[in-house]
C-alpha cells in the first residue's frame, strides 16, 4: 500500500481532467496538496473542498505557468502555508491542433510555452525547496504524442517530446540529492482536453489500444502517485507510457 501521508504535493492544472485525478489520488494515500489553476477558479475550489473532505490540508493557488515570476510566488506560498513541497507533478497544459501548414506562429507560442516552458519555469522553482530537504519526486505529463508524433499536433507533440529531454537532464543533474524526475505518457484519455477530437479519431484510438478501451484519468493518476512513492525510489529519467499497449 503505498503511504503519502505526511508529504506535501503541487499539481499544476489540478481543476480538471488528470490533473483533478491525480490531486485526489495522493490526498486519498495520504498527500497534502496544492491545486494550481490558471483561470478555472470554481473548479479548482471544488477540488480543493473533496481534498478537505479526505481529511488532508490544501490550498488553491492561482498562477500562469508561463510566467516565471508568478510561479516563483506560486512555490513560496505552498512551501509557507503546508510546510515544504514534495511531490510535484507538471500537469497544465493545452493544445491548438490545425495541421502544420496551417499553424499560426502564435498557436505554436502558446503551446511550447505551457506544455514546456511552464514545466520548466516550475521545476526551477520547486527545485529550492527539494533540495534543502535532500527528497523531491517530480513527474511529469506527457503524451504518447510526444514519442510517435500525431497529425495536426505538431507543437503538442514537440512540447511533449521536449519534456522527455527535460525530465532526464533534471534526473540527472539532481539524482544525487535524492530528487527524482519521470515521465507519464498517456495515450488517448477522454478530457476536456480531447473533447474537440472528432469522433472518427476516438473510434480509430480504440481500435489501435491492445487492451481494447480507452483509458481512464484514474489509469493516469495511479501511475503517477506510484512514481510519487518510496517505492519508486529507484526509478527516475524514465518515460511510464499509460496507453493500453497503443505505442510500443
Amino acid at each position: 500500500m503505498i503511504d503519502l501521508t505526511g508529504r506535501v504535493a503541487l499539481v499544476t492544472g489540478g481543476a480538471r481532467g488528470i490533473g483533478r485525478a491525480v490531486a485526489l489520488q495522493l490526498a486519498r494515500l495520504g498527500a497534502d496538496v496544492a491545486i494550481n489553476y490558471q483561470s478555472s477558479v470554481g473548479a479548482a475550489t471544488e477540488v480543493a473542498g473533496e481534498v478537505e473532505r479526505l481529511g488532508r490540508r490544501t490550498l488553491t493557488v492561482q498562477a500562469d505557468v508561463r510566467d516565471s515570476a508568478a510561479v516563483t510566488v506560486m512555490v513560496k506560498t505552498v512551501t509557507d502555508t503546508l510546510g515544504g513541497l514534495r511531490i510535484l507533478v507538471n500537469n497544465a497544459g493545452l493544445t491548438r491542433v490545425p495541421v502544420m501548414l496551417r499553424m499560426k506562429e502564435e498557436d505554436w507560442d502558446l503551446v511550447l510555452d505551457t506544455n514546456l516552458k511552464g514545466a520548466f519555469n516550475v521545476i526551477k522553482a520547486a527545485q529550492r525547496p527539494m533540495l534543502k530537504q535532500k527528497y523531491g519526486r517530480i513527474i511529469n505529463i506527457a503524451s504518447i504524442a510526444g514519442i510517435y508524433g500525431n497529425a495536426g499536433q505538431a507543437n503538442y507533440a514537440a512540447s511533449k517530446a521536449g519534456l522527455s529531454g527535460l525530465t532526464k537532464t533534471v534526473a540527472k543533474e539532481r539524482g544525487s540529492r535524492n530528487i527524482t524526475c519521470n515521465v507519464v505518457a498517456p495515450g488517448y484519455i477522454p478530457t476536456d482536453l480531447t473533447a474537440s477530437l472528432p469522433p472518427e479519431f476516438i473510434e480509430v484510438a480504440q481500435k489501435m489500444t491492445p487492451l481494447g478501451r480507452l483509458g481512464t484519468v484514474e489509469d493516469v493518476a495511479q501511475a503517477v502517485a506510484f512514481l510519487a512513492s518510496d517505492a519508486a525510489s529507484f526509478i527516475t529519467a524514465q518515460v511510464l507510457q499509460i496507453d493500453g499497449g497503443m505505442v510500443f
